[in-house]
């Protein structure tokens, strides 16, 4: 393997990392964690689209989505799939689905909420920095299944 392959490699290696560590953040409920896997200062603004959420713009408007998640969400997992890492330069994309279980907040007697299941595609963009590769964008959109495409063929005009 010649120098610049294994410098991919590693690349390559470091950003699913950075992924990963992104969604194990999430599942933790740690946003100190989060927000420091996001690009810091505003001299190249993130961004993240959640699903049916609006586009958010800046460190601010990013990082309270998370908080008000991660408020409201008493357990959530995700399980990655179709996984997919292209690199340019100092940029890297990564394309998945997340399937994601979650629960809402403990119910009167104490139990967590009722897990639901939701498919959501996402891409996260990562730039290079002296501190490793951080999140510049994050976008998720659900995954409409069979039964919601029925659904819609099905209600009146």
């Amino acid at each position: 393997m010649s120098d610049d392959q294994e410098q991919v490699a590693a690349d390559i290696a470091a950003v699913e990392q950075a992924n990963t560590a992104f969604y194990e953040a999430m599942e933790r409920g740690d946003l100190d964690e989060l927000s420091g896997l996001w690009l810091p200062g505003e001299n190249l603004t993130i961004s993240c689209v959640h699903p049916g959420w609006p586009v958010l713009s800046g460190r601010g408007e990013v990082l309270r989505s998370y908080a008000l998640i991660m408020a409201n969400t008493e357990y959530i997992q995700f399980f990655l799939t179709d996984v997919g890492i292209s690199m340019t330069g100092d940029t890297a994309l990564v394309t998945c689905t997340e399937n994601i279980l979650s629960g809402g907040p403990a119910e009167d007697g104490g139990e967590l909420g009722p897990l639901v299941g939701q498919l959501v595609v996402a891409t996260n963009v990562f730039r290079r920095t002296e501190d490793g590769w951080k999140l510049w964008s994050h976008h998720g959109s659900p995954v409409l299944t069979e039964d919601e495409d029925e659904d819609e063929d099905e209600s009146p005009s």
